[in-house]
């Protein structure tokens, strides 16, 4: 009786090793890809942070631009990204996508309040994140993980607004793409067969300075913060 006894309790020991082996393998995404197709929200500042130049004097106090405050639009794109698992628990990813916004005046800014000062901004949000996964903190294969990395917004295009050509006599502007930051926390939730449903959220800290030029005069530079919330979610297939 006690040998039955002993051999069913390592027959169990065996199972529940055995169980425990092939959740660890269904776990085990080390050199596979995951891809995932996402609806994106990006909400970013646009919050004047300082004034770099103004030899015209927009910004004092009888300038046109007195009081000069902005903010940017939020807009929503699609995104891809692209993962590659070099343990279960840690991975790389990186995004792909382009979004388009403008930048306006607040209400009290001198001869331009309310209007749009920037218009089609064109913004390739470059980035690379190492993500660490809670693996086998939840149940049914849920993964939430976190992940930090560098960012480099690439401004592709950008002009005046009409209203800033007709006001202020503004020709041109530009604005400097930069190097930053960025942080993210997220989860991935399987559904089978590689399939799964994924939610993100990345904070960037990236900002860009903005030159507006009349003529071949530099006539206002100011340092802008973007520094965005971009919410993601949308589906994945990992293989």
């Amino acid at each position: 009786m006690r040998k039955i006894s002993r051999a069913i309790t390592i027959l169990a020991s065996l199972g529940a090793a055995a169980g425990f082996a092939g959740a660890a393998h269904a776990d085990d995404y080390t050199g596979h890809f995951q891809v995932k197709v996402l609806a994106t929200g990006v909400l970013p500042s646009g919050h004047i942070d300082s004034i770099k130049g103004d030899p015209l004097g927009l910004t004092k106090s009888e300038g046109a631009l007195y009081g000069l405050q902005t903010q940017a639009n939020n807009n929503v794109v699609p995104t891809l990204a692209v993962e590659y698992f070099l343990k279960p628990n840690i991975s790389f990813e990186t995004i792909c996508c382009v979004t388009g916004h403008h930048v306006s005046a607040s209400a009290n800014s001198g001869a331009v309040p309310g209007v749009n000062l920037v218009d089609h901004i064109t913004i390739l949000p470059a980035t690379l994140t190492v993500k660490y996964h809670l693996v086998g903190m939840l149940p049914a294969g849920i993964k939430p993980y976190v992940g930090v990395g560098p960012a480099v917004f690439i401004m592709l295009s950008d002009r005046p607004s009409e209203t800033v050509k007709s006001a202020l006599g503004v020709t041109r502007t530009k604005l400097s793409s930069n190097v930053g930051a960025v942080v993210q926390a997220g989860v991935d939730v399987p559904v089978g067969h590689g399939y799964g449903i994924s939610l993100d959220a990345k904070k960037y800290f990236v900002g860009t300075t903005a030159h507006f030029y009349a003529g071949s005069v530099d006539a206002l530079d100011a340092d802008v913060k973007l520094d965005p919330w971009v919410i993601s979610a949308g589906v994945s297939y990992r293989f």
